[in-house]
């Protein structure tokens, strides 16, 4: 029997991509129209924001792990979080969870080095890209890494919270996020980390100047691999 995925979500839009993810693709390991069960719990997005303004951690932590004790309620065997962000509080209450987590840096790390890159671009939030979530696991698969100048991470950082997490998708940031991209592939980067759960819905291989590492598809399929392994 697969086991019960349990989601803790952060912001809306890259929560659904997440689970629409697991949903599509489980018939692949699982059968025609199946996938495992999944449960999910998001506190309103503000509490985060409040703790990240005032770069409160521990409050940050404090409500993932109210999350998954609830989650551990409804009966999920394991957790994974679709937010890159606040997967840097995941050390104030991994000790205290009481169900294991999948990280997110870790999954994508190990996807980079499985593929041969050797240099990644990190984009996501501000928050995420002056924090140590993906260099540390970058750096334990031998990968080097490049972050976002400062007035790139600032205006990274508006398109998404001004924009992605709302829903609102245009052409002027698919072309920000493209500048960004290309300076980054001039530095010597072969692949980038598309960081924030919400950067996947306006960028892809497609668009993008580098080979792309979804963190939300590769965080879902994951999930997926592990829940169909019972």
């Amino acid at each position: 029997m697969a086991l019960h995925i349990g989601i803790v979500g952060c912001s809306a839009e890259g929560a659904a991509l997440c689970y629409r993810t697991i949903c599509a693709e489980g018939a692949s390991l699982l059968g025609p129209h199946a996938h495992p069960e999944i449960s999910m719990h998001t506190p309103s997005f503000t509490d985060y924001v409040d703790c990240l303004d005032r770069d409160d951690w521990p409050g940050v932590g404090e409500l993932m792990l109210a999350s998954a004790h609830k989650l551990a309620g409804a009966g999920a065997d394991f957790l994974i979080c679709p937010d890159n962000t606040i997967h840097q509080a995941l050390p104030f209450i991994a000790d205290r969870s009481p169900l294991p987590w999948l990280h997110i840096a870790e999954i994508v790390a190990a996807e980079a080095a499985g593929r041969g890159f050797r240099r990644i671009g990190v984009t996501g939030t501000r928050w995420l890209v002056a924090s140590e979530t993906y260099p540390d696991k970058l750096t334990a698969q031998g990968l080097e890494y490049l972050r976002p100048s400062d007035e790139e991470r600032a205006e990274i950082n508006r398109i998404i919270m001004e924009e992605l997490v709302r829903g609102v998708f245009t052409s002027e940031a698919v072309g920000y996020f493209q500048q960004v991209m290309g300076r980054m592939k001039d530095a010597g980067c072969d692949a980038v980390v598309l960081g924030c759960t919400e950067i996947p819905l306006i960028m892809n291989d497609a668009n993008s100047p580098l080979p792309t590492l979804d963190s939300t598809r590769l965080l879902a399929r994951a999930a997926l691999k592990r829940a169909a392994q019972g």
